[in-house]
């Protein structure tokens, strides 16, 4: 079976991306991904300036979900600029998407305009973490106006096609998605964490994570996640980076019949280690192959079309 499956114009070998913040900080870890399967590699939130984050303990994982409060700790464009480097240098045909983060519009554009001048095959705008709002206010994902401004002067600065990563702690993430596809976005990418949500330690009375709350993942969240997809791809045609709590070959094939062109695997590298990758993709080969689909394309948005005939 042709894993291949095209995203705004470039080939990935299969649909299966690394998520933001997992794993994705050196050129050299990117590879070893690649080479173990991931059809594509999303690079950790990279800051204007160097960002401190939160201090420990800042994770908790158990198997029913993953709560961090991570603060996207970052060295800043110049450091990641060498990594980008390295890693666009080793050809393996993996894409590359870089995703950028900042407390300002200003900061955004600024990271953009660098990146820009790299040519990374996509660039990922993480307007939507929900661990850094006592710095900088709320995510801009969380407001249509907001969200629809920053894709805006965004799409001014760089012609390479731009992801927006949504938020699910929204009252209508559908509208989120049409106001940042109405101002030019590429793609989305949905959902960034739940939360923020909180787990205490009952013999202390206190917190776990020393920022007290944290976002929520893992597979707890996937069937929200799934629902804010179909949502997502109920109203726009707009390509989709479907991600949350993707543990299984099954889990990646539903969220692509939600509406997703890529999964993102993040929580399944804890629980089913580096070679999730190639586990869950054999998975879904298997599944194809018993079903007689012989490509992906063919189940991206089936569930809607199923409904879609039921309704005729």
């Amino acid at each position: 079976m042709n894993t291949s499956i095209d995203y705004l114009g470039t080939k990935f070998p299969n649909p299966l991306v690394l998520c933001s913040g997992y794993l994705g900080v050196t050129a050299s870890t990117w590879d070893n991904l690649a080479r173990k399967g991931a059809g594509g590699i999303t690079t950790k939130s990279i800051w204007l300036n160097e960002h401190q984050g939160h201090s420990n303990p800042v994770i908790l994982a158990n198997e029913d979900f993953i709560i961090n409060a991570v603060g996207v700790p970052d060295a800043g464009i110049k450091k990641a600029v060498e990594e980008f480097e390295e890693y666009l240098k080793r050809k393996n045909g993996v894409p590359l998407i870089v995703n950028i983060i900042g407390g300002k519009m200003d900061d955004f554009v600024a990271i953009a305009e660098q990146v820009d001048k790299l040519k990374p095959q996509l660039i990922e705008v993480n307007m939507s973490c929900p661990n850094v709002e006592a710095e900088h206010g709320k995510p801009f994902a969380t407001d249509c106006p907001g969200a629809a401004e920053l894709t805006r002067r965004l799409k001014k600065v760089t012609k390479i096609p731009l992801i927006i990563k949504l938020s699910p702690n929204v009252e209508d993430i559908k509208a989120i998605a049409k106001a940042v596809v109405d101002a030019g976005a590429d793609g989305i990418c949905a959902i960034n964490t739940y939360g923020p949500g909180m787990v205490i330690d009952i013999d202390s009375a206190q917190p776990i994570l020393a920022n007290k709350f944290g976002g929520v993942s893992g597979p707890g969240i996937k069937p929200l996640a799934v629902k804010a997809v179909y949502d997502i791809a109920s109203v726009t045609d707009t390509p989709i980076i479907g991600m949350g709590g993707i543990k299984t070959g099954r889990d990646a094939i539903e969220m692509m019949m939600a509406g997703a062109t890529l999964v993102g695997i993040g929580s399944a590298l804890y629980y089913r280690g580096e070679d999730a990758f190639k586990i869950i993709l054999d998975e879904m080969v298997e599944w194809c192959e018993k079903n007689k689909v012989k490509s992906f394309k063919e189940i991206i948005g089936k569930t809607h079309k199923v409904l879609k005939m039921e309704k005729l």
